[in-house]
């Protein structure tokens, strides 16, 4: 993490904390522990609040090609700067939420979503407009890949019944300042909730 991209962090955050959420970019070992499920056979892979690009770069390590990135960041400053860092990746200047009504994609693609953005901070319905977005675009089997500072997911549990999504922890690191959790979300496995009582 450079000096220059925690300065970047530190200074959006003043300007807007409930929309950037932290004051300083995500570290080496959150990146690594929230992609280390995806790869290159995720194909097209959403980025939510891509900031300065932690995610971003743990991602292109992980083999994902650049130019299946899909970043969508609110902060025009931010998007500048991954334009300039990831010049073939596709770069969408808007709110998380209007991706519901956008078609980024002719068809749900998306094998994996990665989501930077304060969900703890964000009001039920707007992170279900979110959540919708996400979702609308991924294809079967995909997932969503969410952190949080806190000691649960950041989603609310009235949230994700609304949607028939679920959360599966995925592991906790106190290499990160501050300490932080990765959750997976994914669409319910309906075959798993049936109730033989009712055939």
């Amino acid at each position: 993490m450079s000096a220059s991209d925690t300065l970047s962090f530190l200074m959006a955050w003043a300007a807007a904390p409930l929309r950037v959420g932290s004051v300083a970019p995500s570290g080496a070992t959150l990146a690594a522990l929230m992609t280390h499920e995806v790869d290159a056979a995720a194909g097209p892979v959403l980025e939510l609040g891509p900031g300065t690009g932690a995610f971003t770069r743990a991602l292109l390590a992980r083999g994902v090609k650049e130019e299946d990135l899909t970043l969508v960041e609110a902060d025009a400053d931010f998007a500048a700067l991954l334009r300039r860092r990831f010049p073939t990746a596709r770069i969408v200047e808007c709110d998380a939420a209007s991706i519901r009504a956008l078609p980024l994609f002719d068809r749900p693609v998306v094998g994996a979503a990665v989501s930077g953005l304060p969900f703890r901070l964000i009001p039920p319905r707007k992170a279900m407009a979110i959540l919708e977005g996400v979702f609308a675009n991924m294809r079967a089997g995909g997932a969503l890949y969410q952190f949080t500072y806190g000691r649960r997911c950041p989603i609310d549990q009235v949230v994700l019944d609304r949607l028939d999504l679920e959360v599966r922890r995925v592991g906790s690191t106190l290499r990160n300042f501050p300490p932080a959790t990765a959750y997976c979300i994914s669409r319910m496995n309906t075959t798993a909730r049936w109730d033989w009582r009712y055939a």
